[in-house]
């Protein structure tokens, strides 16, 4: 398996995700703006999931928003379910610091308490600031510094790296 076919790491994501949902009655997905929302719609429909998809755009949460100012693409986040005591899978394409998925807990709380959120990811990159780690990953790699890994789509999913601009 080639650590960019999407297709085998998607299918590895569901298989983990099996597991999490078949313990759990109440699972909801909720997908991160907006590599995570196309995964997470993918694994809503391949696991079939009864409650609808929720998705979020966390850039309200963000720690560094005051100094990246307004994304001008800032979609409005959906939770069509209620988070209390629900199971939530909380999905993202790409893991690094850690900081996206704590946003994206700051804002999940604020709709409610949840009984539990599991993380699932396509790429872990293992640059962990946070102590937060995914539960489950389609792979994990390093890149280079000056290296990002960022997913295309909707329609045909592909991740490409790319060069980071130079300061």
């Amino acid at each position: 398996m080639s650590a960019y076919d999407v297709d085998a790491l998607l299918a590895k994501v569901a298989q983990g995700l099996q597991r999490i949902v078949a313990d759990k009655p109440n699972v909801a997905f909720v997908g991160i703006h907006t590599g995570g929302a196309w995964l997470a719609e993918r694994l809503h429909q391949q696991l079939a999931i009864s409650e609808p998809l929720g998705s979020l755009d966390i850039t309200f949460y963000r720690d560094d928003f005051s100094t990246i100012g307004l994304h001008p693409q800032v979609r409005p986040s959906k939770l069509p379910f209620d988070v209390e005591d629900k199971h939530i899978v909380l999905i993202d394409d790409v893991f690094k610091s850690g900081r996206t998925v704590r946003a994206a807990l700051n804002e999940i709380f604020d709709y409610g308490r949840p009984a539990s959120v599991s993380l699932a990811v396509l790429v872990d990159l293992q640059a962990h600031e946070l102590p937060i780690r995914p539960d489950v990953v389609g792979t994990s790699m390093q890149l280079a510094k000056d290296k990002r890994i960022k997913l295309t789509g909707p329609d045909d999913l592909r991740l490409v790296v790319q060069d980071l601009p130079r300061r």
